[in-house]
C-alpha cells in the first residue's frame, strides 16, 4: 500500500463523487478509479459502493476514513516538525494574508510585527483562503488570516473582522439610489471571481442569490477584480464587493460601477486568524507567537 491510494481514498470518501475528487487531485478520473480498486483488492474489502447514481462509503471504508486522515496527517506533518525539531530558533516566519485585506487589519498585522521584531522576522505570504488554509495545516506558514469558513478540525480558527458586503452595480442603471433590492437585478449577469480565489462564503451568496431570482451567470475562466469592473461598467453585470470605503477592493471601481448596500440582504465577509491547534499548544514553538497575535488582534485567550 502507497501513501497515495489512501489520499485518493480520502478525496473519493470525502467528494463522493469520482468526477469532483478527480479534479480535486488534478487527475483522470479512470486511474482514480483504478487506484481506488488496486486499495480493495489489497485490503480485502469493498471501500465503496457503487451505482450509476451514487458513491456510498461501505463500513469497511466508514472505519478506515479516520485512519487514513491521521495517516495522512501524520506524513503531511513531518516537515516542519523535523524543522522545528532542527532549528528551534526559527528567525523567519510566515503568515499567509488573502487579498483585499482591509486596513485594519493591515495595521494589527504590522502590530504583531512590531510586537515579535525581538524573536523572529514575520513575513507575509499572499494566497487564497483553501491555500492558505493548506499551508498553515502543512506547516508551510505558521499563522494566516482566512475568509470564513474554515472546516480542518486539525485549525484553531478565531474571527478578527466582519465586512459588509455590497453590489457592485452600473452606476447609471442605479442613479440615486442608497440601496437595491434582489429582484432589481435579475436582468443583470451575477459575476464573481474565478473559483480558486473565491472564498467558499460566496457559494452561500450565489445560491440565495438563485433562489431570489438571480438566474444569470457570467465566469472568468482568469482574469481578476479590474476584469470583473469592466464587466460592470459596461452595463452588463453585477458584482458583490466590500461596502466599506476604506477597503482596498474600492481601488478596483471604474467610472460607471458604484457599491450598494442590499435592501433584502445582509452579507457579511467574515475573517479569521488561524493556526494549527498542535503548534500553539503550552510549551510549543509557536506559543509565544500565537500569543502575541491573540494580543494584536484582540482575540480572547484560549481557555485553559
Amino acid at each position: 500500500m502507497e501513501l497515495f491510494h489512501l489520499r485518493y481514498f480520502v478525496a473519493v470518501a470525502e467528494e463522493l463523487n469520482y468526477s469532483q475528487a478527480a479534479r480535486k487531485l488534478h487527475m483522470a478520473t479512470s486511474p482514480l478509479s483504478r487506484r481506488i480498486k488496486d486499495l480493495e483488492r489489497e485490503l480485502g474489502q469493498e471501500l465503496f459502493k457503487r451505482s450509476t447514481h451514487a458513491v456510498e462509503l461501505t463500513p469497511a471504508g466508514r472505519a478506515l476514513l479516520p485512519l487514513a486522515r491521521e495517516v495522512i496527517e501524520q506524513v503531511n506533518a513531518i516537515p516542519w516538525r523535523l524543522r522545528e525539531a532542527a532549528h528551534p530558533e526559527r528567525a523567519t516566519v510566515f503568515v499567509g494574508v488573502p487579498a483585499g485585506l482591509h486596513p485594519d487589519l493591515r495595521g494589527k498585522l504590522q502590530l504583531l510585527e512590531e510586537r515579535t521584531r525581538d524573536t523572529v522576522d514575520l513575513k507575509r505570504w499572499p494566497g487564497p483562503t483553501a491555500g492558505l488554509v493548506e499551508a498553515v495545516h502543512d506547516g508551510r506558514l505558521a499563522l494566516a488570516l482566512v475568509r470564513l469558513p474554515v472546516a480542518d478540525p486539525a485549525l484553531e480558527v478565531a474571527e478578527v473582522l466582519s465586512e459588509p458586503l455590497g453590489a457592485v452595480v452600473p452606476a447609471d442603471q442605479f442613479a440615486g439610489r442608497k440601496s437595491v433590492h434582489l429582484a432589481e437585478l435579475a436582468g443583470l449577469s451575477y459575476i464573481s471571481t474565478p473559483s480558486d480565489s473565491t472564498p467558499a462564503y460566496f457559494e452561500e451568496i450565489d445560491a440565495q442569490l438563485n433562489a431570489a431570482g438571480v438566474k444569470k451567470r457570467l465566469r472568468l475562466s482568469q482574469g481578476d477584480y479590474s476584469g470583473i469592473a469592466e464587466l460592470v461598467s459596461s452595463g452588463i453585470a453585477f458584482s458583490i464587493s466590500m461596502l466599506d470605503p476604506a477597503s482596498p477592493m474600492q481601488l478596483y471601481r471604474l467610472d460607471n460601477t458604484v457599491t450598494l448596500p442590499f435592501a433584502d440582504l445582509d452579507p457579511h465577509l467574515r475573517t479569521a486568524l488561524a493556526w494549527r491547534r498542535e503548534r500553539a499548544e503550552p510549551g510549543g514553538e509557536l506559543a509565544p507567537l500565537i500569543a502575541k497575535a491573540r494580543e494584536a488582534f484582540g482575540v480572547s485567550a484560549a481557555p485553559d
